[in-house]
């Protein structure tokens, strides 16, 4: 019961190189919930994405981030040493051949890159598990108000965090959404919780903000005395679907990065994405609104060589997306030649046809790629038409029609050369 835990179950020495010693279930929980995201930076995903995704910037190989959090997942939940996790590192960088990875050049780059993986998972879990133990109805209840504790072994601290040490606010004051610790790279400042007594009417500190551009060139604004990327609490979004948060990084990611994250999602996104876009269908077709769109998948991995391979043909980013207007009766391609479009029930298979079609074809007159399922009616093929060169407005690839087509008149297409099998 969280009213019965001590408020302190992590310890550090000065530099940050100490021994997780108290691991508890809750922590343990978040870290084992997490999916492995393949991501070539450390900015690829940041606050709330992080609730949800295990990364490591650079590793995007499935057997090695497997490696790494099989390493941070014993590191947490058998309060293993930071050279032990040192040891675990070189050890797994060797066996996958990982090289060229931030830090790798001198014994000072690879002791800083291992330290901060090892404590921003370790912090961030546990600070996550704190929040489950928090956010409990009954010492909610018991104790309503949280107080902000920074930590003192820290060498270094920083002024604002050392001016929040023992403010007290109510655990539904906003300022805990962005203030909710660690708040940057090696911080250690943690929350717990209090009773109404020790609220002597606090008030929230509003300490202004700082301005970041990312790789992207866009512009965010981030509390100062929080590092860019850290402004969320750890563990309040660990519900929230990991599609919303991988979406438009999905759209951004070069393609053969975002094939890679979404086949290794696939098992765990099949069913958010089937959902998400059953309710989507419905408040399209219910809604006179225009301009939205939707990812409903993303371009295999083989697929993606085969275009290159075969085509010389090489797409900027994986997604499959669809706009509202195509579901509406706005213009699709070429149906006059390919059949009758799909129907509604059939445009509600949209996410299981891309994502597990029973063939791939590549439409040799329009360079389009076809997916391919049966039908209900025999004889009947449903067809997804795919352009993913990143065409109109917004810069997304996009579905461009749905057919339904006599398997007869497919196999007549793959004779004479029309389609090709995309192997």
């Amino acid at each position: 019961m969280a009213l019965n835990l001590s408020p302190t179950q992590i310890a550090f020495n000065a530099r940050g190189d100490g021994k997780f010693n108290l691991p508890f279930q809750e922590q343990i929980n978040f870290f084992r919930q997490k999916l492995n995201l393949p991501t070539e930076a450390y900015d690829d995903i940041l606050k709330a994405a992080h609730d949800r995704a295990f990364v490591v910037a650079g590793a995007t190989k499935a057997d090695l981030l497997n490696d790494l959090r099989e390493a941070v997942d014993k590191a947490i939940a058998d309060g293993k040493s930071i050279h032990w996790f040192r040891k675990e590192f070189a050890a797994i960088v060797q066996k996958q051949g990982w090289e060229g990875w931030t830090g790798s050049d001198t014994q000072a780059g690879r002791d800083w890159r291992t330290r901060v993986i090892y404590n921003t998972n370790i912090m961030s879990s546990y600070s996550a598990g704190r929040y489950a133990q928090l956010t409990d109805p009954d010492l909610l209840k018991a104790r309503p108000y949280w107080k902000y504790i920074h930590n003192d072994t820290v060498a270094n601290p920083r002024p604002l965090h050392l001016s929040w040490n023992g403010k007290v606010l109510h655990h539904s004051d906003p300022w805990w959404k962005v203030h909710y610790p660690p708040n940057g790279w090696g911080c250690r400042c943690r929350v717990t919780a209090v009773r109404a007594s020790e609220f002597k009417g606090d008030k929230a500190p509003n300490d202004g903000t700082y301005t970041k551009t990312d790789r992207e060139g866009v512009t965010h604004t981030v509390p100062k005395g929080i590092d860019y990327g850290w402004d969320y609490a750890p563990g309040a979004s660990r519900t929230t679907p990991l599609k919303d948060l991988i979406d438009q990084k999905l759209i951004r990611f070069p393609a053969e990065i975002g094939a890679g994250m979404w086949q290794a999602l696939k098992p765990a996104l099949a069913m958010e994405t089937q959902l998400q876009w059953t309710t989507t269908l419905s408040e399209w077709l219910g809604s006179a609104q225009k301009g939205r769109s939707a990812v409903v998948g993303a371009i295999a991995p083989k697929t993606l060589s085969w275009l290159r391979q075969e085509q010389q043909l090489s797409p900027a980013s994986a997604e499959i997306a669809i706009r509202e207007g195509l579901l509406r009766g706005e213009k699709q391609t070429r149906h006059d030649k390919k059949g009758d479009g799909l129907l509604e029930a059939e445009w509600r298979r949209l996410p299981d046809i891309v994502g597990n079609p029973e063939r791939i074809l590549f439409d040799v007159e329009s360079g389009k790629l076809l997916y391919i399922v049966a039908a209900a009616d025999a004889g009947i093929k449903l067809a997804v038409e795919f352009d993913y060169l990143k065409k109109g407005d917004p810069m997304i690839n996009m579905i461009v029609s749905g057919f339904r087509q006599a398997t007869t008149t497919i196999d007549e297409r793959i004779r004479g050369g029309l389609y090709k099998e995309v192997k």
